[in-house]
This record gives C-alpha cells, structure tokens and sequence, in this order.
C-alpha cells in the first residue's frame, strides 16, 4: 500500500511501461477503480484512454497464460519518495529541523500512514498521529473538507500544535490546519506553496479554472504570469508542460512541482510549507493572514431532462461581452469576482462555483447565479 503519487514517482524512476493504482481518492471505498498511468507516471490522456478502450473492445486481444504474466517485485517506493523530497532544491531540511515543529499527522486511515508520519520524523518534527492505523477503515467522511474535520481541529488546539497536516486516503491532496485549530484553507495550499516558489524561481503558473484569484495575486506580485486549464490533474499538467511552469495544482489541495514529477503530491506539499514557515518565521496562523484574502461559495443545480450543454451555451450567449473562458464550462471573470460554471461528466447537473472578497458576497452572487439557471430551465 503506497500513495498515488508514490506510483507515479516510481513509474518515472523505473521508466516503466505504466502503472495502475487503486484506489477511490477521497470518495468512499466502494468507488475504488484503476487510475491508469502513461510511461511518464502521468494519467493518462483522453487521447491515451480511448487507444486503450478500442484496444479492450476489439476481438483480436491476446492473453497470456497466468503464469507466463511475467515477474513481480516490490520496489522501495516509499523510502525513495521521502527521500527524494528531502533532496528537493529549495528544501533545507538542516533548518527546518532546527524549527523543531510540533504537528499533527491526520492520515484518515489511508496510504498516508505509511509515508506522512516518517516523512515529517525526517524533518525533525514532533508528531501527533491521528488517524494513521492502518486499516484502510476512514474513521470519518474522507475527503478533507473542515465540516469533516471538526475533530481535527480540535486536537490541532488542544495539544498546541504548531500545525496540522490532513491528506486524503490516496495522498494527493493537502489540507493544512493553523496553529489556533482553524481551517488554513484548501485553497491557500497552492496558494502559498506559488509564493514560496516564486521567491526563489520566477517562472509560469498553471491552475484550474475553478482555482482562487489569490494564486494570480501573488504571482502578479512577484512578476510572473498565471495560465488557467480545465478542471482535473491531466489537463493542469498539459498545460503545465506547454508553458514550462514551474508549479502548478489545483484548489482543492493539490501541489504539483515537476521538479520531482509531474503530479499531485502532499509529500512535496508538506515539504513547501515547512520549509515556507522555517523562512517566514511566524506561527502559520499569520501566514494566512498574508496571503490575499477570497471565500469561494459552491452550489450545483439538477437539471432534469435538460441538456448541461444548453444551459451553458444559453449562459455563453448572456455573458458575451464580459472576459470570459469556455475552454471548460464558462468561465467568467468581474473586478470584484469570478464564477465558474461546470457541467458534470456523469449527472445531469451544473456546478456553481463562485469567489468574492468576502464570504457573504460570495454566497450572494452565488445564489443569484443559481436563480439565473432556474429561469433557463
């Protein structure tokens, strides 16, 4: 049992043919599925799948006998992705030990067990495990979101941590928690992990669409330029390799640095953030505080027997004199906001996501774009 990342990395480092890990992210365990990796540890492209999908639908496939498959061995992925993060550049792991950070590890019973509390060991930190048997039995409702972390919370207070790091059951996603129990924010891990970045390399920054204005703020500041892509870790690392970023992700949690690979990665997230707060010097609770402050609202609406498409085309038609971006969904950015609007691949269904300065105006406009989609229906 390893994290998603750790599969990629090795496929890399094995230059193998792919990989496949198993895994239901951060929905419950009855979703498990295969995630499919290319040759470069990557998912796999739409181009990539539908190869694949005729290869499976033809009657010409040719199986191998079971014991002619070929060899099985176990790689020590684990240790070599620990190991590799704490030889990133821009990593000290000398000073960050010198910090002594007190944090709670919260794994939620996934693959994370086997891999956060060692990795933050190396650097020196005091850990509070919570969560990390490892039964693969989620304790909790999975995925990282604080009305599932209530407890977390709690104890990051409580037991005077200095920080709290949550991962989802594959580790691909980072929540970090503030040293006063409250919520850092899962947009804000990008975020500061761009700024800090940033400070030692200027270069391109590729989000998704759906991402806080925040990374485009600092990224403004420090003289360099944002490039959005649609939603889902693919399409963020093709466009990250279009314009040779040097960091990317997504706002749900998601740190992408292809210094080490081409992936989302809470290894390399957590390693950004202690090295981050080691140079900022102050609790993180005062990092936040200095980071651009947005509330992003989320809403989505049933459609019934009406066709996602037509109501985003009716929205497009609406909003054509604005700065808009269709590449997934619409896109559309105001002075003071933004709003995304996003069809569902397998509902009939369109996502409302929203971002204000504050999070009364948010949920305002969020509630009045839900009323504008009622009169299309």
């Amino acid at each position: 049992i390893c994290p998603t990342p750790t599969v990629q990395l090795t496929v890399k480092k094995l230059k193998a043919a792919g990989g496949i890990a198993i895994s239901a992210s951060h929905n419950p365990n009855e979703w498990n599925a295969l995630k499919l990796l290319n040759n470069t540890g990557q998912f796999m492209t739409p181009d990539e799948n539908k190869v694949l999908m005729k290869l499976l639908d033809s009657e010409k496939k040719n199986f191998n006998p079971w014991n002619q498959l070929g060899k099985r061995t176990y790689s020590d992925g684990v240790k070599d992705h620990i190991k590799d993060v704490l030889n990133l550049k821009y990593i000290d792991v000398k000073e960050i030990r010198k910090r002594k950070f007190k944090v709670l590890a919260d794994c939620v019973n996934g693959a994370g067990v086997y891999v956060i509390p060692d990795l933050l060991k190396e650097f020196g930190c005091e850990v509070i495990e919570m969560n990390c048997e490892k039964t693969g039995i989620f304790p909790r409702f999975p995925e990282p979101l604080p009305e599932n972390l209530t407890e977390t919370m709690k104890v990051v207070k409580k037991s005077k941590a200095d920080l709290g790091v949550v991962v989802d059951p594959d580790v691909d996603r980072l929540v970090l928690i503030t040293n006063e129990g409250e919520p850092f924010s899962e947009e804000n891990t990008i975020t500061q992990a761009v700024k800090f970045i940033l400070s030692k390399k200027k270069g391109n920054v590729v989000v998704n669409l759906s991402t806080t204005r925040a990374v485009d703020d600092v990224a403004e500041a420090a003289g360099c330029k944002v490039y959005r892509s649609s939603v889902g870790e693919a399409n963020v690392v093709k466009k990250m390799k279009e314009v040779d970023a040097v960091i990317g992700g997504e706002g749900s949690g998601g740190v992408i640095y292809p210094a080490l690979h081409y992936g989302r990665d809470a290894l390399v997230g957590i390693a950004i953030t202690l090295q981050h707060l080691s140079e900022f010097g102050k609790p993180i609770s005062e990092l936040k505080k200095s980071l651009p402050d947005y509330f992003i609202a989320k809403k989505k609406i049933e459609l019934g027997n009406i066709k996602p498409d037509d109501i985003i085309n009716s929205l497009v038609r609406k909003y054509k004199s604005e700065k808009v971006n269709t590449e997934d969904g619409l896109r559309i950015d105001f002075a003071d906001h933004w709003v995304h609007f996003r069809k569902s691949n397998t509902e009939p269904i369109v996502r409302i996501i929203t971002e204000a300065k504050t999070k009364a105006k948010a949920e305002e406009l969020s509630k009045k774009y839900f009323e504008q989609i009622k009169t299309l229906l």
